[in-house]
């Protein structure tokens, strides 16, 4: 279903999508080379469609986007989307990673992007798990999360963690550009049917809950998704190749960071911030 999506939004002709009467835009269909975790597209300036797009919110500062990182798993959206985002707004570079792993060293050994499109569920992460990893390494590189989870509380919970805008993979091609087009000219971009002024008040509580997840380590936080599945410390500890004493130690840790007094208060706060996702 996401991939038919990732075909219709690019198989146009004309001036509906920006491109010279007559020349379909069949070029956007070439797979990536390889099967490389990342790959890399050069593009020129294109057409910018003017159409309405999502709810916005209030402006943050505009920022100049030429470089940019998209992280899913899906080769065919992934080239979709770099090829209709580089032909709308003359990106110089599109990189691309298919797990948070990939994008995270990336990030670590080449310059930082100019902004980056996150899809929820990955191979090795699913769930805002991803979006509060990101902003923690890049800080205020405008991050996109791009999905098919449209859940009020996902959204919600996503834009705490640090997102910049929450977009559908399956919004029509124009609608898709217009969202990008306003949240890289500082605003926020939230699904249409979200109410953000009734997500106030619970968006500074999850942003309070996220930050003391944040502080986690990647080990607690591998020990605290395995809790979440309902795992006990034996098989916790077979499973991380750690004793069990080392996981309780991290399990305490984990309580006192989070300030919970059990593993089931710690699992729902964890559902809660739509951390890890089934």
């Amino acid at each position: 279903m996401i991939q038919c999506r990732a075909l219709d939004l690019l198989v146009h002709n004309g001036a509906q999508s920006g491109f010279p009467s007559g020349k379909p835009a069949l070029l956007f269909l070439m797979p990536l080379q390889g099967e490389e975790p990342c790959a890399a597209v050069e593009g020129s300036m294109g057409h910018l469609p003017n159409w309405d797009a999502d709810r916005v919110l209030a402006p943050t500062g505009h920022v100049a986007v030429e470089d940019i990182l998209i992280i899913d798993d899906h080769p065919l959206f992934c080239d979709a989307l770099s090829m209709t985002l580089t032909h709308a707004f003359g990106l110089r570079r599109t990189r691309i990673a298919t797990s948070l792993g990939a994008a995270q060293r990336m990030l670590r050994e080449t310059a930082r992007p100019d902004a980056i499109v996150l899809d929820l569920r990955l191979p090795d992460v699913a769930g805002v798990e991803g979006v509060m990893a990101l902003h923690r390494q890049v800080g205020d590189v405008p991050l996109t999360v791009i999905s098919a989870d449209m859940d009020p509380a996902t959204v919600t919970a996503a834009m705490a963690a640090g997102a910049r805008g929450f977009i559908c993979k399956s919004l029509p091609r124009a609608k898709m550009i217009e969202a990008f087009e306003r949240m890289w000219a500082g605003e926020w971009v939230t699904p249409e049917g979200y109410e953000p002024a009734e997500a106030q008040a619970a968006d500074a509580e999850l942003a309070d809950l996220l930050g003391r997840f944040a502080t986690l380590t990647p080990q607690q936080l591998n020990i605290l998704r395995l809790i979440c599945q309902g795992r006990p410390n034996k098989i916790i500890s077979y499973e991380l190749s750690i004793t069990e004493a080392t996981v309780k130690t991290h399990i305490a840790a984990i309580m006192q960071k989070i300030n919970v007094r059990n593993r089931t208060q710690a699992a729902l706060a964890a559902n809660r911030a739509r951390l890890f996702m089934p």
